[in-house]
């Protein structure tokens, strides 16, 4: 795993990777800057997020007004899908991640971007975890989904394919689309964030648009310096949940025999809406 910078106080660190958030230890520049992210961010996804997650924004009362109190939030989540929210110093071993995924606890870190880097940051801050993943977690269908994906990490940790099920993570909970009666919405945190990628994923004519499926999905490469080349589609979260649901051991097998796929492969079997060059 990736060392990411810690949070900017030194708190001490609990046997399963948790610290306290240290709320009251925040700047007023450090709100500040999520209240330029908030409002930027809330301009550019009217008509581009998907629905659940504007409800769960809405519901979880996560605004501009600074960075959330994790126990605030965990209170409203406790009540709608048995999540709540834990403070961690940055990246933790997938053993852990899972373990607390698994349990339906969501790991954040604390820290934010300063302002020399509101449009890219390599590892995720509060803001990416609280405003990107958060939301979503209240939708009773995928709240259930990042459960099952938890209890996943840790049987692929015990069969060798944690490649493979970091992929569906990248490509569902990261960057995933969604098809709606409205048209193709978010619902992908990394892209939830992120100013650019929000209007890139949806309008730029660069990346393909390929209809969910999930062993493609898990053989597909990805990459963490640009924007991505191609994004899958899912019709529903309840498609997302069912496709999921199963024993994945035979997928692995199956995984094994198959080639791994550069990030902008076409395959004649896929089914792609929209179809573009796969780079920028």
């Amino acid at each position: 795993m990736m060392e990411a910078p810690v949070a900017h106080r030194e708190p001490s660190t609990r046997a399963d990777f948790t610290i306290d958030q240290g709320w009251d230890s925040y700047t007023d520049e450090e709100h500040a800057i999520w209240r330029t992210l908030f409002e930027r961010q809330e301009k550019i996804l009217v008509g581009r997020a998907c629905d659940e997650f504007m409800a769960g924004l809405d519901g979880l009362g996560v605004a501009a007004d600074g960075i959330p109190d994790f126990r605030r939030l965990s209170d409203v989540l406790m009540k709608a899908t048995g999540w709540q929210i834990v403070a961690v110093p940055g990246l933790v071993p997938d053993a852990t991640f899972f373990e607390h995924m698994a349990n339906r606890r969501f790991p954040s870190t604390c820290f934010i971007r300063t302002r020399e880097q509101l449009d890219y940051l390599e590892e995720p801050d509060v803001f990416h975890d609280i405003y990107g993943h958060v939301p979503l977690l209240m939708n009773p269908v995928f709240a259930d989904y990042m459960e099952a994906y938890g209890k996943g990490g840790v049987k692929a940790m015990e069969l060798g394919a944690l490649h493979h099920l970091a992929r569906l993570y990248w490509y569902t909970v990261e960057f995933g689309l969604i098809a709606t009666p409205a048209g193709t919405r978010i619902y992908g945190s990394g892209i939830l964030s992120s100013k650019g990628e929000s209007i890139f994923s949806l309008e730029d004519d660069a990346p393909n648009r390929i209809g969910f499926d999930l062993l493609r999905v898990m053989q597909t490469k990805y990459r963490i310096d640009d924007y991505q080349e191609s994004y899958f589609v899912i019709d529903s979260f309840e498609q997302l949940f069912e496709a999921t649901r199963p024993d994945f051991t035979p997928y692995y097998r199956e995984l094994a025999q198959r080639p791994e796929l550069e990030p902008g492969t076409i395959l004649p079997t896929d089914h792609v809406p929209h179809r573009g060059t796969g780079r920028r």
